[in-house]
């Protein structure tokens, strides 16, 4: 996975994740990336199933307001956010909580990775979405 930060649309996995989004009118690409988190369970969490995972929690994040940050990353999923305006369920929001700590956790390879590199930062950008997504609307 070719990453230049640690936000969650700041690497190449993310943004071809992104593309797939433009394809889809629902939100069904986004429980897609949490289904294959959940599939995994306990074992191996392989790294591009965690960025997927993130990427859909951003686009849960911006459905209900909470932008936190627009570059030219994530260009495809604003334009995206804007022309598909939803609510998205409680149940979720709450899968995407459940994959961000899962992904944080042990036996994740996106987890080890920035382990040895810049973890601070990188634990702290997930933080910070994780606030964004359980955030209420708009704040």
């Amino acid at each position: 996975m070719g990453a230049w930060g640690v936000r969650a649309f700041e690497n190449d996995t993310a943004g071809d994740w992104s593309f797939e989004l433009t394809e889809v009118d629902d939100l069904s690409l986004v429980e897609a990336a949490f289904e294959e988190v959940e599939a995994v369970g306990a074992d191996y969490l392989e790294a591009d199933a965690a960025a997927n995972a993130l990427a859909a929690c951003e686009v849960l994040a911006r459905l209900r307001g909470n932008t936190g940050y627009s570059d030219s990353s994530t260009e495809p999923v604003d334009s995206w956010v804007t022309s598909h305006p939803q609510t998205p369920s409680p149940e979720l929001i709450a899968r995407g909580t459940v994959a961000i700590d899962r992904l944080l956790g042990s036996d994740s390879e996106l987890c080890e990775l920035w382990e040895e590199s810049d973890p601070d930062a990188w634990r702290g950008a997930v933080g910070e979405l994780r606030d964004r997504l359980q955030a209420q609307q708009g704040v």
